[in-house]
């Protein structure tokens, strides 16, 4: 087509004072007919007043035989000799008549938004992919001040300043925005360039830019951005319904307008799972949210069980292990968002707009432990390609932690139910002391910790407290403490003094630790072993590694004692001290775990005179006085397990003992006999004298002829009658089987076929045999 561009000079008025012959082929009008005329009488009709002003835009001319011409005008002022515009150059030419260059081309076909501005910000060019963000031709855009043409919103306020300060600083500038246009139906990143058009002297003329659509881009960034913040925000704790909140969180608003996760019952019980079958899947909601309020999209409440039946996109999911989409007109679509209006009509208006939607498989470790579901309402685009991928990679993350705080619960309740298998349940009743008792696992993600304690009745009304730390956590260690437990009940049945005692359990530590089987846990532990008597009122310790008991005295006042704690558990090869206390009547005695007092976050000495004045504080029982010192002393969320043993101490009067020195001759052994009889009787006991009278006999006979002197015997009516006889030897006698014509050797066979139980015990200057027999009901 033939390029054909008009010229036309116009004076000051506007009136034509000069005529070219482009301009009399274009609208068949003579110079003679124009020259000397308006030119506003050429006009088909008024041109817009931005144009006008900015000296450019579209104008239409009336053609000589009554036609339209549609032009793209300049206008060029004209200078005269004063430097003042006494007139002005108009070229103009036929839109569809510009024969574009190789640069114009360019320029036209360029993949990015191009636009070029005056130096005022008006409109002068703008390229194909410009006019279709618009949303309007070129025509209609040039000669209009840019803001005229945008919303008044912050995005356009902070174009528009970027052009006047590239026209006016003449630097370019480069920065990124994320904003809609006119002509786009949701909002786009953009990479902007704008930089400074010259003319051949150097002078700012214009403004140019290139806007290139980075939405991709950006959105890539944005979901590996939201990949790193769940990477940190989900599985803070190990609890699978805050997990579930968690990843629910990270995707509403930014990827979802409404998101859920919905489990299997197993996880939340921490079961095992069952094998899938194709029918209706029972998944139990834990978490849900959207970008509104109150969440009313959701048809299943907090903590209801939703059957989802195989067609769904939840169940597919699950059976098929896969993502599944679909939007907005598909059938499968259609009949979800139906069964949802159904099930939550009051929640149907704001499923209105629903168009695309995601159903997750939450998968670990080969197992599937449930679905979340993404859906986009007010967000314009469909789920794509891209987001499948991201799901999978947060999903995959998230059912990761899921499985983590499951594994966690369970063997959390394992350790629980193992340690409360292990744990003493019901004391026995003892004149000893009155016992309260309190264990208190940690919500830490390390799990249940080793804390023990145990009251062991033992020989002559004494009693032993014990208390003890295995370390770490979790199963092995529960596992440990109980092996530890067993074993301090097997050595406190054999009566050794608190130091021999952890000597021992020492010696067993060291040989757990230096097995190679994989059964054995992290081991290393603390321990604090006590043997109170009533009848001296002493309290005899040792401990190895574990901080030393509290004593409160009847007169209200407070102190730990004073210890030397040996090492813990394990380190051996070094020796323990043991020490002994005398305890008025009614003292009270506090044994714990470490948990008690020291946390990273507390100062140990601060704490334990917290523990000192809690055990002070008036309860009207021992198990109120527990709780109280848990209350106070511990923090709101403790970081380790807790164990705490209360005993307050009860004495055995003379009136309930008696004791006798024995002449180590066996003619004194009827003398002795006749003594305890007669004590029997005082007390009111002569039930019990025939079966005592045979067991002293026996004792006593058996001290003479195989101990040594001083030989004693002692009398104790405790909850049942105890006899014991000392002598100054350390061999200790043995049950063995006397044969037909053996002359002895049934002696202590008796004894122990007539009482209750019986043993031996060492001392300081011998040996002690003791003998329990029941008292009759009535006494």
């Amino acid at each position: 087509m033939e390029r054909v561009s008009a010229a036309a000079i116009l004076d000051a008025q506007g009136v034509v004072k000069g005529w070219s012959e482009d301009a009399r082929r274009l609208t068949g009008h003579t110079a003679e007919d124009v020259v000397g005329r308006p030119a506003r009488d050429l006009l088909a009709e008024e041109p817009a007043a931005t144009a006008v002003a900015a000296l450019a835009g579209h104008v239409v001319l009336r053609h000589r035989d009554g036609s339209q011409v549609p032009l793209i005008v300049r206008a060029h002022r004209v200078l005269g000799e004063d430097g003042t515009a006494d007139g002005f150059m108009i070229t103009g030419e036929r839109p569809d008549a510009r024969e574009p260059d190789l640069g114009e081309a360019a320029f036209q076909q360029a993949s990015m938004s191009m636009s070029v501005f005056d130096t005022e910000q008006r409109y002068l060019r703008l390229n194909h992919v410009a006019c279709q963000v618009m949303g309007v031709s070129e025509n209609t855009l040039i000669g209009r001040h840019f803001p005229e043409t945008v919303e008044d919103a912050r995005h356009s306020r902070g174009f528009h300043w970027h052009l006047r300060q590239v026209a006016e600083t003449g630097r370019p500038v480069r920065y990124e925005s994320f904003t809609g246009a006119p002509a786009l139906n949701r909002d786009h990143a953009w990479s902007i360039e704008m930089w400074p058009v010259r003319d051949a002297a150097g002078d700012i003329v214009g403004t140019a830019l290139a806007a290139f659509d980075s939405s991709d881009q950006y959105w890539a960034r944005e979901r590996l951005a939201l990949l790193n913040e769940a990477a940190a925000a989900i599985g803070t704790t190990l609890d699978v319904v805050r997990t579930a909140e968690e990843m629910v969180g990270i995707v509403v608003p930014r990827f979802a307008d409404f998101a859920s996760v919905d489990l299997f019952d197993w996880v939340l019980d921490a079961e095992e799972p069952p094998a899938l079958t194709g029918t209706d899947i029972a998944l139990r909601r834990v978490a849900h949210g959207s970008g509104t309020e109150g969440t009313p999209e959701a048809a299943v409440h907090l903590g209801e069980v939703d059957v989802y039946p195989p067609f769904s996109p939840p169940a597919r999911a699950i059976l098929e292990g896969r993502v599944i989409q679909s939007q907005a007109g598909e059938p499968a679509f259609m009949r979800w968002i139906a069964e949802r209006n159904a099930r939550g009509p009051a929640g149907r208006r704001h499923r209105v707009g629903a168009h695309s939607m995601m159903a997750v498989p939450l998968r670990a470790r080969g197992t599937t432990l449930g679905v979340a579901v993404a859906v986009r309402i007010r967000q314009s685009d469909d789920y794509g390609p891209d987001d499948t991928v991201f799901a999978e990679e947060l999903a995959s993350r998230a059912a990761v932690c899921v499985d983590n705080a499951r594994r966690f619960a369970r063997e959390r309740t394992t350790a629980l139910a193992l340690q409360h298998n292990l744990l003493p349940r019901g004391l026995p009743g003892q004149a000893a002391v009155e016992v309260a008792h309190r264990y208190r696992p940690s919500g830490s993600q390390a799990g249940i910790g080793g804390d023990w304690f145990d009251v062991i009745p033992l020989s002559g009304s004494r009693v032993a407290l014990v208390v003890g730390d295995v370390v770490g956590h979790g199963i092995p260690s529960s596992a440990t403490m109980g092996r530890l437990c067993t074993a301090v009940r097997t050595l406190a049945d054999v009566d050794l003094p608190p130091d021999e005692l952890l000597t021992h359990l020492d010696d067993l530590v060291t040989h757990l630790a230096g097995d190679d089987s994989d059964e054995v846990a992290e081991l290393g532990a603390t321990c604090l072993y006590s043997v109170y008597d009533p009848v001296t009122r002493r309290l005899s310790l040792a401990a190895a590694g574990h901080p030393p008991p509290a004593v409160v005295l009847p007169d209200g006042s407070a102190q730990v004692v004073e210890m030397n704690a040996g090492p813990p558990l394990g380190v051996g090869g070094l020796p323990f001290e043991a020490m002994e206390v005398e305890l008025p009547e009614g003292a009270l005695v506090a044994l714990y775990t470490d948990g008690l007092i020291e946390d990273r976050d507390r100062d140990i000495d601060h704490a334990t005179a917290e523990l000192c004045r809690a055990l002070t504080a008036p309860a009207e029982t021992l198990d109120a006085l527990c709780d109280g010192v848990l209350k106070a002393v511990l923090p709101e969320d403790p970081s380790d397990d807790v164990a705490l043993l209360l005993a307050r101490t009860r004495a055995l009067g003379a009136d309930r003992i008696a004791t006798w020195d024995v002449s180590p001759d066996p003619e004194h052994v009827a003398t002795t006999r006749q003594a305890a009889t007669d004590q029997l009787t005082a007390w009111g006991m002569d039930e019990a004298a025939f079966v005592t009278e045979l067991v002293v006999s026996e004792l006593v006979t058996n001290a003479i002829r195989y101990g040594a002197p001083p030989i004693q015997l002692r009398l104790i009516r405790d909850r049942a009658l105890i006899c014991e006889v000392s002598d100054g030897s350390s061999t200790s006698p043995h049950l063995r089987r006397a044969h037909a014509y053996d002359e002895g050797g049934r002696g202590l066979l008796l004894v122990a076929q007539l009482t209750k139980r019986w043993g031996s015990r060492q001392t300081a200057g011998g040996k002690t045999i003791w003998a329990e027999q029941p008292l009759p009901p009535t006494i």
